[in-house]
């Protein structure tokens, strides 16, 4: 059964760049075009910025820096800079509070004169002759349109891509994703007795006695949010095969992840010494989601980068993180395959050179994305996707828009020598 529905929108806003989704992609793509003299607009579905890392109350931040190299220059360093000590040059994970980051956010946005819209969710996309003219979005208000000179996809998803025609690849050669996570907030920890490898030694005892339902031995566990309160922050439980571009999917996911974290909250009072009294206090409000569409881009980056000596000639940043596919199935041969993959990793001062033609979407003339739906292959995707990568590839999308918008070249013959010059004054790590 279908319904045809016409209606005249309005174009509520004009701008020079549009930057669909407020994560930690669209926060670094807007602020850094902004930055580099164009008049910007970013759209965000939620109420706050920062995406799964405030939102989706993921407890830490991978690492900015390569051992040796700050690999997340620029944006990412403005934001290190404001949460966290000086860094050590030994591939730290961060713990931030999100609330904290929320603020941060803000404050870089309005600094930049970033224009933003926050309960605006992306919709629909008008597409002639080959570049979009508008982005639809659904508001408060009503449903409305927003025309832009360039676009900027950085929803996680891929979505703003997709609704516009552009091809991509999805999951594994089934078209299976890696799981997601619904991460959580946890009361009554005692960090002075709690072990975090010791939180893993108990889960195959755990499934053995029925408290957990799922065989999942990997568990990157609790982290201290607030130490001081006895508060921390969960990675725990998978939800296998979500498809996040299925509401019928995403909507079971969660409910079957909300069961999964009570059986977690019995399996830390049981099994985990500094434990026995903790709570969940709640889950997050969206999926940690590790893996979706991989957008048809110009260039495609792929695992051969991994250990290559040369960057690419058009390199837009460097990052270093091993191939971190989480389990694919709740099975001995799923957490097996995940030990396996996690091996490939760099030595201290290793990192991947990250093309510009990997941002730039093939199919249209003014659309770039950033963020885990680049075009990459898997092992790179599992890679590039968390914080700092995407504050990388965010900051390169943002900047190019800002000088395609400048210039009125299309992204495909964008000067990327002018690119690079501009993304190293502003601190980016390149190596050509």
């Amino acid at each position: 059964m279908k319904l045809t529905y016409k209606k005249d929108l309005e174009v509520r806003y004009e701008t020079d760049v549009l930057v669909a989704g407020g994560g930690p992609a669209g926060i670094a793509a807007a602020v850094m075009a902004a930055k580099a003299g164009a008049r910007v607009l970013i759209i965000e579905q939620s109420g706050s910025f920062g995406g799964v890392g405030t939102l989706g109350m993921v407890p830490e931040i991978m690492n900015f820096d390569d051992g040796e190299h700050f690999l997340a220059g620029g944006f990412g360093k403005q934001l290190y800079d404001a949460l966290f000590p000086p860094c050590k040059f030994e591939r730290e994970w961060m713990i931030a509070s999100p609330e904290v980051t929320k603020r941060v956010y803000d404050r870089m946005i309005a600094e930049a004169g970033v224009e933003y819209l926050f309960f605006n969710k992306l919709t629909d996309a008008v597409v002639e002759g080959g570049r979009i003219t508008h982005a639809i979005v659904s508001a408060p208000e009503g449903i409305y349109a927003i025309k832009a000179k360039y676009f900027v996809d950085t929803t996680g998803n891929g979505a703003l891509a997709a609704l516009s025609g552009c091809g991509f690849d999805f999951g594994d050669e089934s078209g299976v994703t890696m799981p997601a996570t619904l991460c959580s907030l946890w009361g009554n920890v005692d960090f002075d007795t709690l072990d975090i490898e010791q939180q893993r030694e108990g889960v195959e005892r755990a499934y053995k006695e029925g408290v957990l339902t799922q065989y999942d031995t990997i568990l990157p566990g609790m982290k201290p949010i607030f130490p001081e309160c006895k508060v921390a922050g969960g990675n725990v439980g998978h939800a296998f095969a979500v498809n996040d571009t299925e509401t019928r999917s995403l909507s079971d996911a969660m409910t079957r992840s909300r069961e999964i974290l009570a059986e977690y909250e019995n399996y830390y009072r049981k099994y985990v010494v500094g434990c026995e009294n903790t709570a969940l206090l709640r889950s997050a409000d969206i999926l940690g989601v590790r893996e979706s569409r991989r957008i048809h881009t110009d260039k495609t980056l792929t695992s051969d980068a991994f250990f290559a000596s040369e960057p690419f000639p058009d390199e837009i940043g460097r990052y270093s993180y091993p191939v971190d596919i989480h389990p694919m199935s709740p099975s001995e041969k799923g957490m097996a395959d995940f030990e396996k993959s996690i091996l490939l990793k760099h030595e201290r001062g290793q990192s991947y050179s990250i093309p510009y033609g990997a941002l730039v979407a093939k199919e249209l003339d003014n659309l770039l994305v950033a963020g885990r739906h680049i075009g990459a292959d898997r092992a790179m995707q599992a890679s590039v996707r968390v914080i700092p990568g995407a504050f990388i590839t965010g900051q390169a999308a943002g900047v190019a828009a800002a000088l395609c918008a400048k210039t009125g070249c299309d992204t495909h013959t964008l000067d990327v020598k002018a690119l690079q010059a501009t993304l190293k004054e502003f601190g980016a790590f390149l190596t050509i």
